[in-house]
C-alpha cells in the first residue's frame, strides 16, 4: 500500500474511542470511527509503523448498525457511535475500560458495571457552536466544525444530544446574521466579526444563558439582537444574554471583555438537591442527570462516616465535595482556576455548608501546604491524569481511601500502578457514561490500603532475669535494624560531584538504575525523560553511578 492509495476491507475490531481497524492482505489499517462488520472505501493517509485510512465511504454495513437520529451524523464529529445501539454502545465503553485495566495489571477488583445515562438523547446542557462556512465564499453558517476540517462548519440545527432549545437559539441567530451581514472571524486572514455562539441551559431550573462572542472589528445592535433572542417560544426561560469580545486568534471561547444586554450574567441549576451558580465560563459537568448518576457512585463508595477528613483535588467548582459534605466533617478542596474557586466559596454558602474550604493553586504545589490528615482524598483529575510530580506528594497523606474519578482510561490505567506499588488495592471499578453515542466514559475507582490477612497475639515480659527480654537489647536490635536512610538522586549527584569532579544528570541516574533492575517509581521525572530521545551516559559516568549506588548500599 502506499500513501493516497484507495482500498477496500472490511472492519475488524475497535480501537476505542474513535477507531476501528481491518486487515488488507497481511497489513493492518487503523481509521477514525467505523463499526465492525462494515465494508469501507478507505483512502491510506500515512505510512508509519503502521497504516493510517480515512474512510470515505462505507460500501456494506455491519451486522448491528442502525440509522443514525441525526441528519448529519456522518459530517458532523459530534457523535462517533449514534449508529449503534445504546446496549452495544455500554457494552463496548466497559469492554475498553476493563482490557485498559488488566493491560496495566490492575486485577482482583469488584466490577460493578455501567450506570447508563438517564437521557440518551437530548441530555447536553451546554454547546459552543462556531461561526463560519462549509464552502469558500459560502453562505453564513453556525454550528459545529465538519469531521475532518479545521474550516468548514456544520449547521447542527437538528442535534440530536442538545436540549431542544438550543436547536431553536441557533437557527434564530444564524437568521438574524444572515441578514444583517456580518462576517464571521476568518482563521487566515484574522478578519471578520462573529466568533462563537455559547449556550446553556439549567436542567432542573430551565434557566437559559445565552452569550455572543465577537472580535472588536464591527457593531453589535444590541437591542435587536436580545429581541430576536426574547421573542422565541422556547421550553425554558432566557434568564441572560451577554456579548464578549475577544481579539485572539486562537479558536477559543473567551472574553477580554464582557457585557450583560438582558438579565443577569450566571444561571442556576441544581445536583442532588444542591444549588450551583454557573457563568458561561464556569466548569460544570456537560449532563446534568449523568453527573448525579456519577456523583451518587462517589458518595457510596466513600461511604457515610461523618467523622472523616475529605480532600477533594482538583474540585474545580466544588461539586464533588458539596456532595459529600453532609456525609464528612470537613472538606477541603484544591483547584487551579481562581474564578472556579470563587463559584465553589459562593455556592457552598448558598448551600448553607459550613464544612467546606476550598484553596486556589496547583494541586502539585497546594498539597504540600495541607497538614490535616485525610481519610479519604478524591482525585478528579483533568484528561491527562495526575501529573507525576504531585502523584507521590498525594500518595504521601497515605489516606486509608482514595476515590479515583476518571473522564479518560488511558491516564486511569497509567496511574494506579503507582498506588498498587505503596500498597493500595484497588477495590471497585464501576464505569457511568455521561456521554452517550461518543467515544468517552467516566470511571470511578476505589482503593483502599492493605490491611492484613491473619493476626496472632504474643505475650511478652520485660526485664531481667529467666524469661525476660531485655529492655537494653531490644534497643539495640532497633538501632541495627533501623532501615536506612532513604537515597535520592540529588545524594548521588553530590556524592559523583565531589568524589569524581563531574555532574550527572537524573535522566542517567535512571536509565543505571533500570539497567541494573531497580525499582523506577521514586523519580517520576526522570523516568519520563528516559521515553524521550536523548545522549546515553558515558562509561565514566556509568561506573561513577554504579559505585555511588554501592556506596549507599541501593546495590
Amino acid at each position: 500500500m502506499k500513501k493516497n492509495e484507495t482500498i477496500e476491507l472490511t472492519i475488524a475490531g475497535f480501537n476505542f474511542p474513535g477507531k476501528s481497524w481491518g486487515m488488507h492482505g497481511e497489513k493492518k489499517v487503523v481509521m477514525k470511527n467505523g463499526l465492525p462488520g462494515q465494508r469501507v472505501l478507505v483512502n491510506i493517509a500515512k505510512k508509519r509503523k503502521k497504516y493510517e485510512g480515512r474512510i470515505l465511504e462505507v460500501l456494506e454495513k455491519a451486522p448491528n448498525e442502525i440509522p443514525a437520529a441525526c441528519d448529519v451524523f456522518d459530517k458532523c464529529g459530534g457523535c462517533t457511535y449514534q449508529n449503534l445501539p445504546y446496549q452495544e454502545q455500554l457494552k463496548l465503553k466497559e469492554s475498553y475500560v476493563l482490557n485498559l485495566l488488566n493491560q496495566a495489571g490492575i486485577a482482583g477488583f469488584a466490577y460493578e458495571g455501567i450506570v447508563p445515562s438517564p437521557e440518551v438523547f437530548g441530555y447536553r446542557n451546554k454547546m459552543e457552536y462556531s461561526f463560519g462556512d462549509n464552502e469558500k465564499d459560502g453562505p453564513l453558517m453556525l454550528g459545529l466544525h465538519e469531521q475532518g476540517s479545521f474550516y468548514n462548519i456544520v449547521k447542527t440545527d437538528g442535534c440530536q444530544i442538545t436540549d431542544a432549545d438550543f436547536n431553536q437559539i441557533q437557527t434564530a441567530v444564524l437568521g438574524y446574521f444572515a441578514q444583517t451581514g456580518d462576517s464571521y472571524f476568518h482563521k487566515r486572514s484574522h478578519e471578520g466579526f462573529l466568533r462563537h455562539l455559547v449556550v446553556r441551559k439549567g436542567k432542573h431550573t430551565g434557566d437559559l444563558l445565552i452569550n455572543l462572542a465577537t472580535t472588536t472589528q464591527g457593531t453589535l445592535d444590541e437591542a435587536a439582537f436580545v429581541k430576536c433572542l426574547l421573542d422565541l417560544s422556547l421550553i425554558g426561560q432566557i434568564r441572560g444574554i451577554l456579548h464578549t469580545q475577544n481579539d485572539g486568534i486562537a479558536d477559543v471561547v473567551k472574553a477580554e471583555t464582557a457585557k450583560t444586554l438582558y438579565g443577569e450574567d450566571k444561571i442556576e441549576d441544581k445536583i442532588l438537591g444542591l444549588t450551583f451558580e454557573i457563568t458561561s465560563f464556569s466548569f460544570f459537568q456537560t449532563n446534568t442527570l449523568g453527573a448525579e448518576k456519577l456523583y451518587s457512585v462517589v458518595r457510596d463508595f466513600v461511604g457515610q462516616e461523618q467523622n472523616e477528613v475529605i480532600y477533594d483535588l482538583y474540585c474545580g467548582t466544588g461539586t464533588i465535595a458539596q456532595v459529600l459534605a453532609p456525609v464528612s466533617k470537613k472538606v477541603v478542596g484544591i483547584e487551579l482556576v481562581a474564578e472556579a474557586v470563587e463559584a465553589a466559596k459562593a455556592n457552598a454558602t448558598k448551600n448553607g455548608l459550613d464544612n467546606c474550604q476550598f484553596i486556589a493553586g496547583d494541586v502539585m504545589v497546594e498539597v504540600a501546604n495541607l497538614h490535616d490528615p485525610a481519610d479519604v482524598i478524591i482525585l478528579d483529575p483533568p484528561r491527562d491524569g495526575i501529573h507525576p510530580k504531585a502523584i507521590f506528594k498525594i500518595l504521601d497523606f497515605k489516606p486509608k481511601t482514595f476515590v479515583y474519578v476518571s473522564c479518560k482510561a488511558t491516564s486511569l490505567a497509567r496511574d494506579l500502578p503507582f498506588f498498587v506499588a505503596v500498597g493500595y488495592e484497588v477495590k471497585k471499578v464501576k464505569c457511568v457514561d455521561m456521554f452517550p453515542h461518543t467515544g468517552h466514559v467516566e470511571t470511578v475507582v476505589l482503593l483502599s490500603h492493605k490491611k492484613a490477612d491473619t493476626h496472632i497475639n504474643v505475650n511478652v515480659e520485660f526485664g531481667e532475669g529467666e524469661g525476660k527480654i531485655p529492655v537494653g537489647k531490644i534497643v539495640e536490635k532497633t538501632e541495627e535494624q533501623k532501615p536506612s536512610e532513604r537515597v535520592t538522586y540529588k545524594m548521588i549527584q553530590e556524592y559523583i560531584e565531589s568524589k569524581y569532579g563531574f555532574k550527572v544528570h537524573t535522566a542517567y541516574i535512571a536509565e543505571v538504575k533500570r539497567d541494573l533492575g531497580l525499582p523506577m517509581y521514586d523519580a517520576p521525572n526522570a523516568v519520563e525523560e528516559l521515553k524521550n530521545t536523548r545522549k546515553h551516559p558515558t562509561p565514566e559516568k556509568v561506573e561513577a553511578i554504579k559505585d555511588a549506588l554501592q556506596h549507599f548500599g541501593v546495590i
